[in-house]
């Protein structure tokens, strides 16, 4: 079965082309499936006294070959039921679901075995949490809190002008190249989830925000080893995401906001702005890359939310 793990995880990569963090998700979940029979069949073996005995003494287990005709249905929803009692989420056992579905499927379609004994798996429900998002007027004093003449305060005022403007993800803002940028015609090819590309446009304010900060700060950022990445570190290389939560969150704090404010915060406003503005969800879902139009539709209940806070507070017989 590892040997399994190991190929699928391959054609993951080279023939789906599905990003390093889906394929270390996937990874984890089978491996986790994985270790969890081979503990059973030893405990079978040796029993649960001498296997506990075997683990308190520090000594590794003795290798296991786990016969992938021999797993049964039984045996997965045993180990979801095992996971759910050590008490994870819904969401988490969702994605653990999901890769062991994945994988039968396609150890199926490769002859590796005679039945897809995952197919009746059924995925739990999950909960879905409206997104928190910051009005305009918070936004507005989020941009008035960076410090336009301290060291890279321009860069931080493109980035965060270009995370709300355009609800790009974290990793595509931090990845963000010059040749994928065109601000004469104001759009922006950046990658996200499963490698897919996708063109978003830049609104005009981001773009002479970025325009200035090009000009004027980053060369003066530029070293040696730099790259074509168009938000620089003081080190001259690319920024990381965590750098980007950081500045975020002091700007934020300087701007005397409250309320918790992190990048993703943005690319939900950029959405519900959208949306309570009159735009199509369509277009918002192509806006923010999303591969399903219901991961798009969470913002309608946003809105929603909104309208029934405004009715509260104006009708005279709402209260």
């Amino acid at each position: 079965m590892r040997q399994a793990i190991d190929d699928f995880i391959l054609y993951l990569a080279t023939e789906r082309g599905l990003s390093d963090s889906y394929q270390l998700s996937t990874r984890l979940s089978l491996e986790g499936f994985a270790l969890w029979l081979e503990r059973r069949h030893l405990v079978s073996a040796m029993g649960q006294a001498a296997f506990d005995d075997l683990l308190k003494r520090g000594d590794e287990p003795p290798s296991v070959e786990l016969d992938l005709h021999a797993i049964t249905l039984p045996d997965i929803t045993e180990f979801l039921l095992h996971r759910k009692r050590a008490g994870l989420a819904a969401a988490s056992i969702k994605l653990i679901i999901v890769a062991i579905k994945i994988f039968f499927r396609w150890l199926q379609a490769r002859g590796k075995v005679a039945l897809d004994i995952a197919e009746p798996l059924s995925l739990p429900r999950v909960e879905r949490y409206l997104p928190d998002v910051l009005n305009e007027l918070q936004v507005e004093r989020l941009l008035d809190g960076v410090i336009l003449n301290a060291p890279r305060g321009l860069r931080d005022r493109a980035m965060i002008e270009l995370l709300y403007a355009s609800g790009l993800r974290v990793s595509e803002l931090v990845n963000a190249r010059l040749e994928n940028m065109d601000l004469d015609a104001r759009m922006i090819r950046v990658t996200g989830k499963g490698n897919k590309m996708r063109i978003v446009p830049i609104g005009r304010e981001a773009c002479e925000a970025i325009r200035v900060y090009l000009e004027k700060e980053r060369p003066g950022m530029v070293k040696k080893k730099t790259g074509s990445q168009v938000f620089l570190s003081a080190r001259g290389t690319g920024l990381t995401t965590v750098r980007l939560w950081q500045i975020v969150k002091e700007v934020a704090k300087r701007a005397g906001i409250s309320s918790n404010v992190y990048p993703h915060l943005l690319r939900h406003s950029f959405a519900t702005h959208l949306l309570s503005n009159g735009a199509d969800l369509r277009i918002i879902q192509e806006l923010l890359g999303h591969a399903d139009i219901s991961t798009t539709e969470i913002y309608t209940h946003v809105d929603s939310q909104r309208l029934k806070a405004v009715h509260h507070k104006f009708h005279p017989r709402a209260r």
